[in-house]
């Protein structure tokens, strides 16, 4: 069996591209880390990898917009290449600011009959870092179980999900399939603030876009890939019995290569 191999990118700003990395590996792909500039002068290297993956951070220090920059560089440059990944059954995966990134790209919510949406300040006009819980939604995205609950962290300024065309808009987007994960509360029911931590319409952390195979959510999958990383009150940790396929975040990564195997 052919490991799967990704592509774990690299720019400026960005900052969770290690974390993202070792996150894929634990899940038994091969990930490796390239810097744009280097993907812009070979495209052509795109096509040695199944997967796609834009991290976390702050890309370009998110001059004009958060993930503006890198978004023009990737749509204008690389676009075929992403296409290709694309049309050959890949998979394309942006966390936080690669999640704005993929939006301005207008890679999500993708082609079809989605509505048109943004990510701007969250609407408590600060930066928000917390543990939130989110459910699955989609039924077609290979990195996720429908209906499953994952426990993860945000970090992040500009995580409110817009939509154009307002409640019009957010039941198009709801109705078409493109919402991946909804924040929730501990009992699962739709969360409020602090729970959603942005006030996205329609509790949304996450979009996919109508194949399943590009995906971007807010919270950090790769900041939960150990148990240590979960926060446990004063339960003790015994490293020795905890099982790390069990983390939430880790679960998602394993899914994403089981698929791809």
């Amino acid at each position: 069996m052919a490991t799967v191999r990704v592509l774990v990118l690299r720019a400026p700003g960005i900052n969770c591209d290690e974390e993202t990395a070792y996150a894929w590996t634990l899940a038994g792909a091969h990930a490796d880390r390239l810097h744009v500039r280097r993907l812009i002068e070979r495209p052509d290297v795109l096509g040695d990898y199944q997967v796609l993956t834009i991290p976390g951070g702050f890309s370009y220090g998110d001059d004009i917009a958060s993930g503006r920059i890198l978004a023009g560089q990737l749509e204008h440059h690389l676009g075929g290449a992403v296409r290709a990944l694309l049309d050959r059954g890949g998979l394309v995966l942006g966390i936080c600011n690669g999640f704005q990134v993929l939006v301005r790209m207008r890679l999500l919510p993708g082609p079809g009959d989605a509505p048109a949406v943004s990510l701007t300040l969250n609407d408590s006009g600060r930066y928000e870092d917390r543990w939130i819980r989110v459910r699955a939604e989609a039924s077609n995205c290979p990195f996720l179980a429908e209906g499953e609950i994952y426990h993860l962290p945000v970090a992040h300024a500009e995580g409110k999900l817009v939509v154009a065309r307002g409640e019009l808009g957010a039941a198009a987007l709801a109705s078409s399939g493109r919402i991946a994960l909804r924040y929730v509360d501990g009992q699962g029911n739709p969360a409020a603030y602090p729970e959603n931590p942005n006030g996205s319409i329609e509790n949304a952390a996450a979009l996919v876009d109508d194949t399943g195979r590009v995906l971007g959510l807010m919270p950090h999958p790769e900041r939960h890939i150990l148990p240590t990383h979960a926060p446990h009150g004063n339960r003790p940790i015994n490293p020795e019995k905890a099982i790390a396929r069990d983390c939430d975040g880790l679960r998602i990564f394993r899914r994403a290569v089981r698929h791809l195997s």
